[in-house]
């Protein structure tokens, strides 16, 4: 008989490459910035340093006996406010959690059983604050073992890309938004979008008097003096074919009647942004055929304006003029013509603020000057505006000495109360709707005061319900499940924001390909798509490859998102790791979403049909892949349903009567 002898496994000996983060990359012995470990100024010369939210797969096998470490928030984020829980899972179930720590708190002890168990999870949580700062240690971490002298480390989630959605046909297909809210009186740009062989000519039927269509653009502009709802047939026509589709024209109080659609600055270039990069990535827009699917905004975000702390010649300089007008940085001299050129490409172009004197990043905020903003972003001629919390939380009780410089870039201050989150997104709303310009309103504070529940009050058309997003397992579904709870107060031009899209080449200034995992990426989609959620890619739009283009260019899937009818999908059943979600559709029908939110594959006959509110004879197509799955009669038969592990199949169910 074999004799197996005790032997003690650390963990930083272990391949910890496989490990998923929030931000930077897994550390051996040393601090996530490379320093010597140090929790509550107790040193360590061996351990793994992560940022949550961060997990680890260690494949045990039944041959550890114990996993011992010391676990505390790393003393290089002294003067932040970081807080994480460290977890411990074993065979899928928790054996242990820190509670949360903070930093300055001591060395927690971590000892965990793990006989008999087969897979340890370690996790490093948020700790309910956002993950920001989160440099998280697990100090003279090891596990004891019987005669083995090393584990494999593993991501259960499969890493080989593979591309569902089908190429468009050569003949016409119109795309994008069946229904288009603008206000009297205010500048009308609408871009007939569509796929198939170039050159194409677009046509209108019935279009209300005061728009025109140019025919070889397809971009409607003018102005609409009458309210009312205008039903247009659209047309489109190339050498192969043509299409018609109708659009629905609503000239009233209410816009952004559908999610909005586009690209964002800060995941991919944040404080690096400029005009140029903005101008390139509009034309990148064009070039890779997004435009035809019914992407339209490209917004810039924060660093457009001068920061009170830049060491950049670029972002150097008066935050305001003699007259108050925000001066913008050397990067961006020209707004109002970056804006006409974007407009010229038949996009639309947004901005970003903070209601507090600075934004997140230091730069100039709208503290005190909200109407001349306003104004200054109607001149320019921008038709978005992201309205961040940032410093407003210093400011919540005026600004004290009168002096900005006093203020720090970043509080929380004031946001639970209701009175005092609602009051700077009311003022700068009631700004923006004086003006002879649609902007949309993006409300951004985080989810704080249940903002769902009012945002629209205030002059919102969407509005953050969490944190940032990272690009993470953790990120994406913690954030997918904590949005369900906005579900019933989204409706046309008021929508639930869980954040930007995390696929293709994100990183804020350093970009990298996603983490996720592939099927991690087509859950995320399709799941943003049910919640009706803004679409707004952060990725560099200059380094799209194929996965992603795949990823964003299914008329089917943006058909979801974009559904006229407004609804937010719920969760309706949950079987183990499956959640089900189920989004009524305006033609009757319903996309359902079956979620794998586990590590295994889920294989199994689905025949509950009646809690998804489908009942008799269906056709069922697969949204992704663009085919039709089966027909069934749901109250009897059964569906083969095989969804991979941090998977989605996307099926919309139609009646087949």
């Amino acid at each position: 008989m074999q004799n197996l002898s005790a032997q003690t496994v650390w963990l930083d000996e272990l391949d910890l490459s496989t490990a998923t983060q929030g931000y930077g990359v897994p550390m051996k012995n040393k601090s996530l910035d490379g320093n010597t470990m140090s929790i509550a100024g107790q040193t360590f010369k061996r351990g793994f340093a992560t940022h949550a939210v961060s997990s680890l797969f260690v494949l045990t096998e039944g041959n550890a006996s114990e996993f011992t470490a010391k676990v505390g928030l790393d003393d290089e984020m002294k003067g932040h406010e970081p807080a994480v829980e460290f977890e411990v899972y074993g065979d899928g179930n928790k054996l242990w959690a820190s509670g949360v720590m903070h930093i300055g708190d001591s060395a927690k002890v971590c000892s965990v059983a793990l006989t008999g168990v087969k897979k340890v999870e370690l996790v490093v949580a948020d700790g309910g604050n956002g993950n920001y700062y989160d440099h998280a240690n697990w100090a003279d971490a090891k596990f004891e073992t019987t005669g083995v002298h090393t584990f494999k480390t593993y991501n259960p989630i499969a890493s080989e890309p593979y591309i569902l959605t089908p190429k468009p046909l050569a003949s016409p297909k119109i795309t994008g938004a069946k229904v288009y809210g603008v206000r009297s009186g205010s500048p009308f740009q609408f871009l007939v979008t569509a796929t198939g062989d170039r050159p194409m000519t677009f046509s209108a039927q019935k279009l209300p008097k005061g728009l025109k269509l140019n025919p070889q653009t397809g971009i409607i502009t003018g102005k609409l003096s009458k309210e009312g709802t205008y039903e247009v047939t659209l047309s489109a026509k190339n050498t192969k074919g043509k299409a018609e589709r109708k659009l629905r024209i609503v000239c009233g109080d209410q816009i952004a009647l559908t999610p909005p659609m586009g690209w964002n600055s800060w995941n991919c270039f944040a404080q690096e942004v400029s005009s140029d990069k903005v101008k390139r990535a509009a034309d990148a827009m064009v070039k890779s055929g997004l435009i035809n699917h019914g992407w339209t905004y490209i917004n810039i975000d924060d660093f457009w304006e001068n920061n009170r702390d830049s060491k950049d010649p670029a972002l150097q300089g008066e935050m305001r003029d003699e007259a108050g007008n925000i001066v913008t940085n050397k990067r961006f001299e020209d707004m109002k013509g970056l804006a006409d050129y974007v407009h010229g490409l038949g996009l639309k172009i947004g901005l970003y603020s903070s209601p507090g004197p600075w934004s997140c990043g230091g730069c100039a905020g709208s503290f005190g000057y909200e109407e001349l903003d306003a104004e200054t972003y109607t001149q320019w001629g921008f038709d978005y505006l992201k309205y961040d919390w940032c410093s407003y939380g210093n400011v919540i009780d005026g600004l004290p000495d009168n002096d900005p410089y006093k203020v720090s870039s970043l509080s929380y201050n004031g946001g639970s109360e209701l009175e005092t989150a609602m009051k700077p997104f009311k003022l700068m709303g009631e700004y923006l709707r004086k003006q002879p310009r649609d902007i949309v309103y993006s409300v951004c504070q985080y989810g704080m005061s249940d903002v769902w529940k009012w945002g629209g009050s205030v002059g919102g058309n969407c509005w953050r319900t969490t944190n940032d997003i990272t690009d993470t397992w953790v990120s994406v579904k913690s954030i997918a499940l904590d949005h369900e709870k906005s579900a019933p107060y989204a409706k046309p031009g008021n929508w639930n924001d869980p954040d930007m899209l995390v696929v293709g080449q994100v990183g804020w200034g350093n970009t990298h390909p996603s983490k996720l995992k592939p099927d991690e990426q087509y859950l995320h989609i399709s799941l943003w798509s049910l919640f009706a959620a803004p679409l707004l890619i952060g990725c560099d739009m200059e380094k799209l490859d194929d996965f992603t283009l795949n990823l964003l260019t299914n008329d089917e899937v943006i058909d979801v998102n974009q559904d006229p009818l407004g609804k937010q999908a719920t969760c309706v059943q949950t079987i183990g790791d499956l959640r089900i979600y189920v989004k009524e559709l305006e033609d009757g029908s319903r996309a359902v979403g079956f979620c794998n939110f586990g590590t295994e594959i889920i294989d199994t006959q689905y025949s509950d049909f009646e809690q998804l509110g489908i009942t008799g004879k269906v056709n069922v197509r697969d949204l992704w892949r663009q085919k039709e799955v089966t027909g069934l009669d749901a109250n009897t038969e059964k569906l083969a349903i095989k969804v991979p592990a941090h998977g989605v199949l996307l099926y919309k169910f139609s009646s087949s009567k």
